[in-house]
């Protein structure tokens, strides 16, 4: 997901909300935590978003082969094992499989 997309939502959300609500208090609320979490989302996609997981949202393998002939080829098969995001890890073959990223998986 491009994350320029994020306030957009955050935007149509509340205004949704507020064709339904009455309570500016409530709305407020709701404004303020959506914002939040789109902000966060914003900064886990950024620190994530590293050649070998941008090479799986492709799903082209040629992508995924160039991703990985730029690591060291000694860490080559940590970029697929494992990328640490704050305090949370994911492995990027796992997330490829799961998602459907077959070909990115495939190379």
């Amino acid at each position: 997901i491009p994350t320029e997309m994020f306030s957009p939502y955050v935007s149509a959300a509340v205004d949704t909300v507020a064709a339904i609500s009455t309570d500016d208090n409530a709305l407020a609320g709701f404004r303020w935590s959506l914002t939040l979490v789109a902000k966060i989302l914003v900064r886990a996609v950024g620190e994530g978003a590293t050649l070998v997981m941008r090479a799986i949202n492709t799903n082209q393998e040629l992508a995924m082969r160039k991703a990985l002939a730029i690591a060291p080829r000694g860490q080559r098969a940590m970029e697929l094992l494992n990328i640490s995001v704050g305090t949370q890890s994911i492995s990027p073959l796992f997330w490829a499989i799961q998602s459907g990223a077959l070909h990115s998986a495939r190379a």
